[in-house]
């Protein structure tokens, strides 16, 4: 009763305050800006405890390459007025203004690309044919989506999709026409696949083109609503040319899915004669790009107009292809766009980044409620609840960051041989950091309270700006399931052809089930060991029952495809499964990358958090019996522990991402500053 009376008189004396202002000795008005009982923002920098890792070490292990070169583009940026400063708090940001109409973002976009070009952001971007050549565009294309999504994808369309098509799907003839002009962006060009009737569905396009071989020309036409091209990046206003995907008939016979150059406006901007553009409109996000429609009234483009690596037509309409089977060439003519997923996987994680670097330091100067009478209320991060919100998304957030540097290492370095490899883990890490990325930002925007909804603090708008992660390049629910059948064909390979696992990190395949003790410990959760063996226990578990399902239906007389899409659940538990255990692997080759000291340390934590956060979180480790019920309640123990012992790392975790200041919110600094009465005047 005691303890409740306390309650009741602390609760009164605050009410108290509020309502009987204190009145000024020397006049009879009230004096209701009299600072004595009013909060002060202190920098956490000046309470929290001092890093016992070396910041700069951790961001060299973050960040993997080019960092020079990522400051040098920050610095840039910071520096022009035409990426939108603004003084808030004395502090000075760059940041999109979203208030502007559609018609000016996609504008002052514009702008923004002409400006980077004149700067020698692009250099090398497509005439560059190194491994550092590419890993530069990659560092430079990842701050420029930590600015804003609508210009790194307006790039992305004009260098990574166009552009790339050229170098992949092109021979000589269109290297020396077209990479040098288009890396200085002398023509802007658009990437026409998807259409209205068909986008994962690729092979399903409607679009058609013939040949004519007295003209020696192709034509091209819609032939139905359904056909027209949707979606299409920069095809609404500025794109000059578009690569046109279309079925090819050659003598009545359809050849499949082909890329053609076409032009779609002049020199002036005029829509080219029989073309039809139109706009896709407002959206929920990426209202800097100008995404459109497009018809094709039997338009006819030269034969050399034809992207031929893969297949050509001769002048006299032959058809000409080394790779006769059609799935295989289809399959051949498609590896080269994995670099889009690679893009969008890494670029998301450094949203992710933005999203948290805001939420925890506005943790860790934000206070709410004392624990008891005439104590000073709490920082939000010293709340166990708090530190369960967004730590283990942290700790997600860094174990992705080496699985997006993995991916990247072996993008530069790709080969035939490697084709497969990385379109699996390209598909599964696009899927898993992108949902990752929606995830955090929603709860870092629920973690800054009326704040997240302030567009100026970045946090709640970029869920609008990167929803579209999750279906573009790939809608994530399907490539989960071609994860999966990758693997379910890699299974079948080896008991057909009587060969140990190889590749896909699949290895552990061959040797004995792994045995997990049956009574679970922290200190035993702590092992990296134990972690491998259980995220290795799932996979193989659920490959099997995948095959087993599989074979099941199809000995029903089901064919592949619909024995598939029945499997859909084991297909997204084996998919996730895959993905969990490539995260994890890379996290632990990264830490085993680090001397013995603080910063390792701190690696093995976050990586011990991200694995047991995922034996919480993720259903099927008690599904399919992989984790009893009370060693999964010592999980959930330890993950709050864990939490913990993170807790004093956090300032300098996300100082560590090496996000300037400029390009996170006011809420990261101080926001007591930033809203006063002298930031409105």
């Amino acid at each position: 009763m005691a303890s409740s009376e306390d309650q009741i008189t602390f609760r009164t004396k605050i009410l108290t305050r509020h309502l009987n202002p204190i009145f000024s000795s020397s006049s009879s008005s009230p004096n209701l800006l009299s600072s004595s009982p009013c909060l002060s923002y202190t920098p956490p920098e000046l309470v929290e405890s001092e890093a016992n890792f070396d910041t700069k070490q951790m961001r060299s292990i973050l960040d993997s390459h080019n960092i020079n070169h990522r400051d040098w583009l920050y610095n840039i940026m910071i520096q022009s007025n035409l990426f939108n400063p603004s003084i808030r708090g004395h502090r000075k940001f760059v940041c999109p203004d979203y208030n502007q109409s559609m018609e000016q973002q996609r504008e002052i976009t514009v702008k923004r690309i002409e400006y980077l070009r004149d700067c020698g952001v692009f250099l090398g971007w497509l005439t560059g044919d190194s491994e550092e050549d590419e890993l530069r565009k990659m560092a430079l294309n990842e701050v420029l989506a930590i600015y804003d999504h609508s210009l790194a994808i307006k790039l992305g369309v004009h260098f990574f999709l166009w552009g790339g098509a050229i170098q992949f799907f092109g021979t000589k003839r269109h290297h020396d026409k077209w990479l040098k002009i288009t890396e200085d962006y002398g023509m802007k060009g658009c990437f026409a696949m998807t259409e209205l009737g068909h986008g994962s569905n690729v092979r399903g396009i409607e679009t058609v083109t013939t040949y004519d071989p007295n003209a020696k020309e192709f034509i091209i036409n819609t032939p139905c609503e359904s056909a027209q091209k949707y979606w299409i990046g920069g095809a609404a206003k500025h794109a000059t040319h578009a690569i046109v995907f279309s079925q090819l008939h050659i003598n009545g016979k359809d050849e499949g899915v082909h890329a053609f150059i076409v032009q779609i406006r002049d020199e002036d901007g005029n829509v080219c004669p029989n073309i039809r553009i139109a706009d896709c409109g407002h959206k929920i996000g990426l209202n800097g790009v100008d995404n459109g429609r497009i018809w094709f009234d039997n338009v006819r483009i030269p034969r050399e107009n034809l992207l031929n690596s893969v297949a050509d037509v001769s002048p006299d309409g032959q058809y000409l292809s080394a790779i006769k089977d059609p799935v295989q060439r289809f399959a051949a003519f498609l590896a080269p766009l994995t670099s889009g997923r690679v893009n969008i996987a890494v670029s998301s994680i450094y949203v992710a980044k933005i999203g948290l670097a805001t939420a925890l330091r506005y943790a860790l100067s934000r206070r709410a409620f004392s624990l008891a009478p005439n104590e000073p209320e709490v920082l939000l991060l010293d709340y166990p609840s708090h530190q369960r919100r967004l730590l283990p998304l942290l700790a997600k957030t860094y174990a992705m960051s080496f699985a997006g540097n993995y991916l990247k290492s072996i993008y530069v370095k790709r080969s035939p041989e490697m084709n497969k490899t990385i379109h699996v883990v390209s598909s599964a890490l696009k899927a898993m950091l992108t949902w990752h990325n929606m995830r955090t930002l929603q709860e870092c925007r629920e973690a800054c309270g009326g704040q997240g909804l302030k567009t100026e603090n970045r946090v709640g708008h970029l869920k609008g700006e990167y929803d579209v992660q999750l279906t573009f390049e790939g809608d994530n629910n399907v490539l989960m399931q071609q994860v999966s059948k990758a693997l379910f064909g890699e299974y079948l390979a080896t008991q057909k052809q009587n060969r140990p696992f190889k590749g896909l990190w699949l290895e552990h395949m061959n040797g004995p089930t792994p045995v997990i003790p049956a009574q679970l410990t922290g200190s035993i959760l702590r092992s990296s060991q134990i972690q491998t063996d259980i995220f290795y226990l799932r996979e193989r578990d659920l490959l099997k029952r995948f095959v087993a399902e599989v074979s099941a239906h199809q000995k029903q007389g089901r064919n592949k495809e619909y024995a598939f899409a029945l499997a859909y659940q084991l297909a997204e538990d084996l998919g996730r499964a895959f993905a969990d255990k490539a995260i994890l692997l890379t996290s632990i080759e990264a830490e085993a990358n680090v001397a013995a000291g603080p910063l390792k340390e701190v690696l093995a934590l976050l990586r011990t958090l991200y694995a047991l956060v995922v034996l919480e979180e993720d259903a099927s480790f008690l599904r399919y019996g992989y984790l009893s019920v009370e060693n999964a309640a010592v999980v959930r123990k330890e993950v709050m522990k864990l939490c913990s012992e993170l807790r004093p790392h956090t300032l300098a975790l996300v100082s560590s991402f090496g996000i300037p200041d400029a390009f996170l919110s006011p809420i990261a600094f101080d926001w007591i500053d930033a809203n006063s009465w002298s930031s409105v005047q």
